[in-house]
């Protein structure tokens, strides 16, 4: 059986990056579910579909095709055979992916897709409903958050540092507001597994959160990374 490690948590909450790390710690792969959804959302706005229009959105999943690969071990996300990778982190698609990933006929493809990567390859994966949903089964659960405000700041700061002047009021109005969303939706709202260690990374540096994961792998795999 294949090593599975699920990762989940709010926007903000640095998920990928601390995924990234840890996936190196233990020279395993790193899914970052996040990135595929986005994929499909810069699918939707090519074709001219309201993200919205759940619908219309539900139709136009079906052509989307989102795949990823990985080179020397880093994930790459591709529509087809373009590589979408740096396209996907505009404020445009994050907005579109937000919204997208909230329809059923999304969540139901993308979900099918991340099971079956899983399966052939020790990984670790984050999103927002992986302990729940995409590896109930998984052995080793993290929910990775922090307060609102620390993650607006975070935001903000990643956002100023791609030269993005949206101010702090407004990030933390947003991140308040996908929070909402994420946590109530219908379908797979984010929510903390009851056997997922909870990992508050607010007075945390990253180094300490990377710490504190490969520890608990460790303390189940029997490993040392």
């Amino acid at each position: 059986m294949p090593m599975n490690i699920a990762i989940d948590g709010p926007v903000g909450a640095g998920k990928s990056s601390i995924a990234d790390q840890v996936a190196r710690r233990l020279n395993i792969l790193h899914l970052d579910t996040g990135a595929m959804y986005r994929a499909v959302a810069l699918h939707v706005l090519r074709s001219g579909v309201n993200p919205l229009d759940e619908k219309a959105v539900a139709a136009c999943c079906e052509h989307a095709d989102v795949c990823v690969r990985y080179v020397d071990g880093a994930q790459r996300t591709l529509l087809g055979e373009e590589d979408v990778t740096a396209l996907i982190r505009t404020g445009e698609v994050s907005a579109a992916a937000s919204a997208v990933s909230s329809w059923p006929a999304v969540r139901r493809r993308m979900v099918c897709m991340q099971r079956e990567i899983a399966k052939h390859a020790d990984m670790l994966i984050d999103g927002r409903d992986i302990g729940t949903n995409v590896l109930p089964e998984a052995p080793v659960k993290i929910y990775l958050t922090a307060t609102p405000e620390e993650r607006a700041r975070r935001r903000y700061r990643q956002q100023v540092e791609k030269g993005e002047e949206t101010p702090y009021e407004q990030v933390l109005a947003e991140l308040n507001a996908r929070d909402a969303r994420d946590m109530s939706r219908a379908t797979d709202p984010l929510r903390q597994a009851e056997d997922a260690v909870r990992i508050d990374s607010t007075d945390m540096t990253p180094e300490q959160v990377v710490e504190a994961i490969v520890r608990r792998v460790e303390e189940h795999y029997g490993r040392k990374a």
